[in-house]
């Protein structure tokens, strides 16, 4: 009986699937962004936000650990020095996954999985986009928001520079 076997195997064996899973995320590491199934994708995020969790730690044992897991002393590195840094003070939440279709061939869900900290166009996109007021408050009635332009006076706008100094 398989009860509480819920992950994903992926149609491999477990050997197989490690491989598989341990390239994938040397490759995202080195990368930064690589393109896969979403099934892969979220096994694969499972697989290696631990690990970036276990990189803001740098000692000889979490880097022991991590190279268990990747086998690849310069993904390792890369992850220790580089990523870390970056992704310090980020609780969680290291990875992206964003859907691009269906392949042609078979009809298999595609998508991106990245790292967050290093997509520039998301990163410029979130720094505008960013509200200056996070509190709510009381929106103001639209009448008495329209009240002081409907107050101003009635003065005619000079239309050049040289009328508007004149004006002063």
């Amino acid at each position: 009986m398989r009860h509480n076997k819920k992950f994903n195997h992926l149609g491999r064996t477990n050997t197989h699937r490690k491989a598989m899973l341990s390239n994938m995320a040397c490759s995202l590491i080195k990368h930064k962004r690589i393109f896969t199934t979403t099934a892969k994708a979220r096994e694969l995020r499972k697989y290696i936000e631990p690990l970036i969790t276990r990189s803001k730690e740098d000692t000889t044992h979490s880097r022991r650990v991590v190279f268990s897991y990747l086998q690849d002393k310069y993904a390792v590195t890369e992850l220790f020095k580089e990523i870390s840094q970056k992704i310090g003070d980020r609780p969680g939440g290291y990875t992206r996954i964003i859907k691009t279709g269906n392949r042609l061939g078979d009809n298999a869900a595609m998508c991106f999985i990245e790292l967050v900290d290093y997509n520039e166009n998301m990163l410029k996109a979130s720094a505008a986009k960013k509200p200056s007021k996070t509190r709510r408050s009381r929106k103001k009635s639209s009448a008495a928001a329209e009240a002081p332009v409907a107050e101003a006076p009635a003065t005619e706008a000079p239309e050049t520079a040289t009328e508007e100094k004149a004006a002063e």
